[in-house]
């Protein structure tokens, strides 16, 4: 029988450094409105976080954690950001036509909420997805 490795500071430090990149890819995510950012990079963040617990955990027990189908999941994003540049055009505008307005939210107060939220969380989804289902898929191919 092959003895476990002791894996405990890549293991401490893979958690604390996924907290922090999970939280970075949601500041970009936010960001996207009015500065650099955006669904894209903020997929691509969460992406890289994902990747980097699969490399430092057993596979199987990242699976049975986050038990995602990322095809799916792409999927469902492409889907997302169709549809909302299709309601431009139900409505008689351009494709990917944003709306927008402010909205006096119980804890947050006047608060802008746009379509384009819907975009990009389309786009982050079908990003993470995306990079996921290829890093696991060439992660799994024998050599």
């Amino acid at each position: 029988m092959k003895p476990e490795p002791n894996d405990v500071i890549l293991h401490t430090v893979t958690k604390i450094a996924s907290i922090i990149i999970f939280t970075f890819s949601i500041d970009l995510f936010w960001a996207g409105h009015h500065y650099p950012g955006g669904g894209f990079i903020g997929g691509l963040t969460t992406a890289a976080g994902i990747v980097l617990l699969y490399l430092s955990f057993d596979i199987e027990k990242i699976r049975k954690n986050l038990p995602i189908d990322y095809k799916k999941m792409a999927a469902l994003g492409v889907l997302i950001s169709v549809f909302t540049g299709l309601v431009g055009m139900i409505y008689g505008d351009n494709f990917l036509e944003q709306a927008f307005g402010y909205f006096n939210l119980p804890v947050f107060g006047k608060t802008e909420l746009a379509t384009a939220v819907l975009f990009d969380i389309g786009v982050a989804l079908a990003v993470i997805g995306t990079a996921v289902t290829i890093i696991t898929s060439i992660s799994e191919d024998e050599l």
